[in-house]
């Protein structure tokens, strides 16, 4: 019987370090503040993505600089992608 190994088991046992539940959170937390001004429309969809976009641009001129290794500047791109799909959504 094989045992299952959840992403962040197998990160582990790779030496690459699992996600921070503090990033993650505050991923979230950001997110859903922007879904939550878009439907108050305080903030239009297209402001948004506008938003997500300026974000992506910038964390992919920056994160050398950080220090982010390739693969971590790949999964931060990643996730700012998801969000822009998730907000695309509001604009069907």
């Amino acid at each position: 019987m094989s045992r299952h190994i959840n992403d962040n088991e197998s990160a582990a046992a790779s030496g690459v370090s699992p996600p921070d539940a503090h990033g993650q959170a505050a991923l979230f937390l950001v997110e859903s503040l922007i879904h939550g001004l878009v439907a108050r429309s305080v903030l239009s969809v297209a402001d948004a993505l506008e938003i997500v976009d300026i974000a992506s641009e910038v964390k992919e001129e920056i994160g050398p600089e950080l220090g982010d290794t390739p693969a971590e500047l790949a999964k931060s791109l990643a996730l700012l992608a998801a969000i822009e799909r998730s907000l695309a959504i509001d604009l069907e």
